[in-house]
């Protein structure tokens, strides 16, 4: 599967009203940790096409990352049918993101 690019306008359809788990990246283009964890996302959309992999730009689409109270970038929350069931802060490696999974 592919790394989806979530907008206000796309974010119901893609993640709340996704049949899926989603992992849900908060990121912007200048954070360096970001950067870092960008291809390990891309590897477990390839990998585990079970799961959706969303990512946000906080810096256009603000009122997402405020509304999911995103402070602190990278964070990854896990969305399962529409509702937050975990949150990450910081990037991690890709085994400790497939953990949440299980």
């Amino acid at each position: 599967m592919k790394v989806y690019n979530i907008t206000d306008h796309n974010f119901q359809a893609e993640v709340l009203d996704s049949t899926q788990p989603v992992l849900l990246d908060f990121w912007a283009p200048w954070c360096g940790p970001c950067n870092l964890l960008s291809p390990v996302l891309e590897e477990i959309a390839v990998s585990r096409p079970d799961i959706k992999v969303c990512k946000v730009n906080v810096d256009t689409e603000r009122e997402l990352a405020s509304q999911y109270k995103v402070y602190r970038i990278p964070t990854m929350l896990i969305m399962n049918q529409g509702q937050e069931e975990d949150r990450i802060v910081g990037a991690r490696p890709k085994e400790e993101l497939l953990e949440l999974f299980e």
